[in-house]
């Protein structure tokens, strides 16, 4: 059975991939997932989201706001740390974040199933 968007079918067993904006052929077009896969891929997700969020929230406002004044008692580069935190340091750690979402989210779409490595080695050959 196959979800289309006219149907109202919430009893479906399988997930597919339906959108006029999605690309002809992937890798797992022709794969069909389970709903407790899908609902297991998108905890891993939405996890992985929050983690990330709590690091940026902590660094940005806990470190640059609430902390400030602890953290002015150090110095990095001349600079109070808290201030130097408040400018620089959670820029780069937001930053990082961005580089650690691509390496993790990549492996959890590996271990899903849902990566698009075969699709992106496909379009690699064929310039």
């Amino acid at each position: 059975m196959q979800n289309t968007p006219d149907q109202d079918n919430t009893d479906l067993d399988v997930y597919h991939h339906q959108a006029d904006n999605l690309p002809a052929q992937g890798s797992h077009d022709d794969e069909v997932l389970s709903q407790a896969r899908v609902n297991a891929y998108w905890r891993a997700n939405i996890r992985l989201l929050l983690t990330l969020l709590a690091i940026w929230f902590t660094v940005s406002y806990g470190f640059g706001i609430l902390l400030v004044d602890w953290l002015n008692r150090f110095s990095l580069f001349g600079f109070k740390l808290g201030f130097w935190w408040a400018q620089q340091g959670s820029i780069y750690v937001f930053v990082i974040l961005i580089f650690a979402y691509v390496v993790i989210i990549g492996r959890i779409d590996r271990r899903f199933g849902v990566d698009d490595d075969g699709a992106g080695s496909k379009r690699q050959g064929e310039q």
